[in-house]
């Protein structure tokens, strides 16, 4: 996509959330609208992009933005000074362009996790107890659906993060959790469960785990021990590696860094909060220490600013922007 193009497809976005679409200005907008968009083909795909990022997101040309695309567009709008106005429109572009298709992904929750037997939102996190007293903590953005019956006792992870500390089951029916790259069967365990894009980790804190990738014999399974943890997709499990207690801190409401990457760590907090949070690459080796409190993730994005050399941009509270600070 050309990027003048790109930028005034951005700029039709903001101008329309700027006019009544009842009122004569903004008649005369879409009018004007829909001439930009007959003139090129290119201008059509534009469009395309900004409304196949999310059709529920930003709508069509006849129906209302929802609040968080309304709020980036107005924000836009109402940078004071041109300068500012035409980097914003610039930002927004790219976001849109290049990585706005992880944005919603990160935002929008499948309908069959909407549907779950148990789930959490952004930035929430629960504990269950299901009926054989195995507990099941939740962390942000997760979802599960039981199923118990005669012959077993199954957990299904359809997404995010759960730690699981297994009941004793007087019926001998073996513990299964599945994921999308395959099976888990403890053996009197606790345990990290992590469903990323396309593999699944494993961190086991007691106990053992059996692996199963969905698409190996199953004379393949790996057994992992308390003390290591693993990533596995449907065909091939990574060699063990030791785990880190820090991977479960999420479960007292904290995050915690030993040297991480900045680009990790703001990746790890975006999971915490609403929006958009993003990496400037310039600053993305950056490394970061610490504990941080999860129930206040502005707060850590200013503690961020006393300890390093960046800056926070705020276009909305739905989209920031961690950049080099200014000298």
């Amino acid at each position: 996509m050309p990027p003048a193009v790109a930028r005034r497809a951005v700029e039709w976005l903001v101008e329309l959330q700027s006019y009544d679409a009842s009122d004569v200005d903004g008649v005369k907008r879409r009018q004007a609208m829909q001439q930009w968009l007959a003139q090129h083909p290119d201008h059509q795909r534009a469009w395309q992009r900004i409304e196949a990022v999310n059709g529920q997101l930003f709508g069509n040309l006849q129906r209302t933005a929802s609040p968080v695309a309304a709020a980036i567009a107005h924000a836009t709008l109402a940078t004071p000074r041109s300068v500012k106005r035409r980097e914003a429109i610039k930002t927004l572009a790219v976001m849109l362009f290049a990585g706005g298709t992880a944005w919603v992904a990160q935002d929008q929750i499948p309908w069959h996790e909407w549907t779950a037997d148990e789930r959490t939102g952004v930035g929430q996190r629960r504990t269950v107890t299901l009926a054989d007293g195995t507990t099941v903590a939740l962390n942000t953005s997760s979802a599960i659906n039981v199923r118990f019956n005669a012959n077993q006792r199954q957990i299904v992870l359809l997404g995010g993060e759960i730690l699981v500390s297994t009941g004793k089951d007087g019926s001998g029916r073996p513990f299964i959790v599945e994921t999308a790259q395959g099976e888990l069967q403890p053996l009197g365990t606790r345990f990290a469960v992590r469903q990323q894009a396309y593999a699944s980790r494993v961190d086991v804190f007691e106990g053992a785990v059996a692996i199963r990738p969905r698409d190996l014999p199953a004379g393949k399974a790996l057994i992992l021990h308390a003390g290591e943890q693993t990533s596995f997709t449907h065909s091939t499990i990574a060699d063990p590696q030791p785990a880190n207690d820090d991977s479960i801190a999420w479960t007292d409401g904290m995050l915690v860094a030993s040297s991480m990457r900045l680009a990790d760590f703001l990746a790890e907090l975006g999971r915490h909060r609403p929006g958009y949070l993003g990496c400037d690459p310039a600053i993305a080796g950056l490394r970061v220490s610490g504990t941080y409190p999860l129930a206040d993730t502005e707060r850590i994005l200013q503690a961020l600013c006393a300890t390093l050399p960046v800056d926070i941009h705020f276009l909305t509270r739905y989209w920031v922007m961690v950049r080099p600070a200014r000298v």
